[in-house]
């Protein structure tokens, strides 16, 4: 492949990432009169419509998955519950981009956001291969100078007022560190494909949240023998998952960005749901930590506990921590590892034109939705779209 360098267009804002958050962010300042193509730029790395949700596992169900709120001014529907959440998402989102006009750019890695001289932002990135693509548009504008079906890698650079970053965390997941080493297989919830990868092999799952659980399931569904290791014990909770639940992760959430500490694991602010499967799972032993590791042998694991098992694999379901790499070069990380953010909980303090969105007490798809209506509201108060 050809690596080429592009022009540096000129946005009003550009949105990185076309998941929940960074979606609804575009539908917001679109409907302040910013245009895409023109003032407005929405990157996605992904090669579809879908955000992390085209990435998951082919046996995770919608309902498994536990849905996901509607983007703004387009409901969900019906949906069928035992469809895998990936199609579910991807269809959905791809249906709200075309609706919207959103024209994503897509498969664009950005790689830096810097400061511009003067004020703003340069945000840096690769168009890779035959992803130039353009999609809730028909053609690309030349913005970058990526053609739909090119076949080249274009580096490009786009010089922009305001930078809404809605990254997710699907790109940084996380693997705790153990004294030894393990020779075979390991891989973490983001590798994850299928449980026929993993048959005939002993699996050790890692992680104390709904995805390892339903990991465990998942495996012992299809006939792999699995062991289960948590670092405490698991969070059950039996409570009822209602708007005032929600309102109270939020809000313990909010406390640590508002310190610019880090929200901590998704398990450690919401517990674990004792669903009646879960609970099943309890009863039949299957569901039953072993718990921390002490150390990784090259055949398997030694527990805190003084036990040892041997295992083919291990598979990490221990979460992710928020994508934030390409903001490295602003050195707007706190001392604790977070970003510090203001009290409408997508500014960025440290960085005057700079939001985030799916972060901290947004990182759920329903505080994602109300947190780029947000970031719009507060990125027009900075910038103005061209014809205003």
């Amino acid at each position: 492949m050809t690596t080429v360098a592009s022009a540096e267009p000129v946005r009003r804002a550009v949105v990185i990432g076309a998941g929940q958050a960074g979606l609804a962010a575009a539908h917001h300042l679109r409907r302040r009169g910013f245009t895409p193509g023109v003032d407005l730029e929405i990157l996605d790395a992904n090669p579809t419509p879908g955000g992390a949700w085209s990435h998951r596992w082919d046996a995770l169900t919608f309902d498994d998955a536990h849905g996901i709120h509607d983007l703004p001014g387009f409901p969900v529907g019906e949906v069928d519950p035992s469809e895998p959440a990936r199609e579910v998402v991807k269809r959905y989102y791809g249906d709200y981009e075309a609706r919207e006009g959103l024209r994503v750019r897509r498969p664009v890695r950005v790689t830096a956001v810097e400061r511009r001289e003067g004020g703003g932002f340069l945000v840096r990135g690769v168009s890779r291969g035959e992803g130039g693509a353009v999609s809730g548009g028909s053609t690309a504008d030349g913005a970058g100078g990526v053609t739909l079906g090119s076949e080249r890698d274009a580096v490009i650079v786009i010089s922009t007022d305001v930078v809404i970053s809605a990254t997710g965390t699907w790109d940084s997941p996380f693997v705790p560190s153990h004294p030894g080493r393990f020779e075979g297989r390991q891989l973490t919830t983001r590798d994850f494909v299928s449980p026929d990868e993993l048959m005939g092999e002993r699996v050790l799952v890692v992680g104390g949240g709904a995805s390892a659980v339903q990991f465990v399931l998942l495996l012992e569904a299809h006939g792999v023998d699995t062991v289960w290791s948590t670092r405490r014990p698991p969070q059950w909770i039996d409570a009822s998952f209602n708007p005032e639940w929600g309102r109270g992760v939020e809000e313990r959430v909010r406390v640590k960005t508002h310190r610019g500490l880090p929200s901590g694991s998704v398990v450690s602010n919401t517990g674990l749901a004792l669903l009646p499967r879960y609970r099943a799972g309890i009863e039949r032993g299957v569901l039953v930590s072993r718990g921390p590791i002490r150390q990784l042998t090259s055949g398997g694991v030694d527990f805190a506990d003084g036990s040892h098992e041997e295992v083919g694999a291990i598979l990490w379901a221990t979460g992710f921590r928020p994508s934030l790499g390409h903001l490295a070069p602003l050195r707007v990380r706190e001392p604790g590892g977070g970003l510090l953010v203001g009290e409408d909980d997508v500014t960025v303090v440290r960085e005057p034109g700079l939001f985030v969105v799916g972060y901290g007490a947004s990182a759920s798809t329903l505080g994602a939705t109300r947190a780029g209506r947000r970031a719009a509201l507060a990125a027009g108060r900075i910038t103005a779209p061209a014809a205003a």
